[in-house]
């Protein structure tokens, strides 16, 4: 099976890594003279198309470039913690009901940059790998190792056995982000962006942690609260 990603920096990506494209769209008028060289240097298949054709067959901001690649490959849980380099203490996220596909490419944005060894989502009420998720990845839609799962507290329930303790991100009965410690390997869990964390898979957290909110608004969006989070993790195993 195949599908279309697209956007300036998907396309780039997917080209500097040699990644299989079996097809590349261009929008006539195009100005990006370097990224369409480096698409002539790789003897790919092009299609020069109106804009509005482009549009009419694809969704979202595709900035005159799209490509035809193989589906996005997802991985099961053994093969993720297999994967990770020995010595190293493992990081993973669960994502608990995350259906904005911006946030799963932010996240997984942010999962690359602090080297974090995988990404689990549940197979029901949660964003797949879409071209949506690509784009906003900049690319580490391919470099972070996705985990598609059908129950996610059975999942974590496994992980424990593996020697992992799962922190959840929630602001009820929870502990400031900061005074936690991070030196085991662990579940970073976080929860929808209306929701939070469902009541199964709070019940399976060794314990959670929050961020302090010192102004009026009494949230933020689930990629910028991974994100501070990870950093968080990624500085106390890294201290300068």
């Amino acid at each position: 099976m195949t599908q279309w990603v697209y956007g300036k920096n998907v396309v780039r990506q997917l080209l500097n890594d040699q990644k299989k494209i079996y097809e590349i769209w261009i929008a006539e008028g195009s100005r990006d003279k370097e990224l369409e060289a480096l698409i002539k240097q790789s003897k790919i298949p092009v299609k020069v198309m109106g804009r509005k054709q482009m549009d009419a067959r694809l969704e979202g901001r595709h900035q005159g470039f799209a490509a035809c690649i193989d589906e996005y490959k997802t991985y099961e849980i053994d093969e993720v913690l297999q994967a990770v380099p020995e010595g190293k203490l493992p990081l993973l996220i669960m994502l608990d009901g995350i259906e904005d596909p911006h946030n799963l490419g932010a996240i997984l944005r942010t999962a690359d940059a602090v080297g974090a060894d995988g990404v689990i989502i549940g197979k029901n009420r949660s964003v797949g790998l879409t071209p949506t998720v690509a784009k906003v990845s900049t690319g580490a839609i391919d470099t972070v190792k996705v985990s598609v799962v059908t129950n996610l507290s059975k999942t974590l329930q496994y992980l424990k056995t593996k020697g992992f303790w799962v922190i959840g991100a929630d602001m009820d009965r929870s502990q400031d982000y900061r005074s936690a410690h991070y030196d085991v390997p662990i579940v970073l869990v976080v929860g929808s962006e209306g929701f939070g964390i469902s009541n199964l898979v709070r019940k399976n957290c060794d314990y959670c942690v929050h961020l302090p909110m010192a102004g009026t608004i009494t949230s933020l969006n689930a990629s910028v609260s991974c994100s501070i989070l990870l950093y968080e993790i990624y500085s106390q195993r890294n201290p300068i």
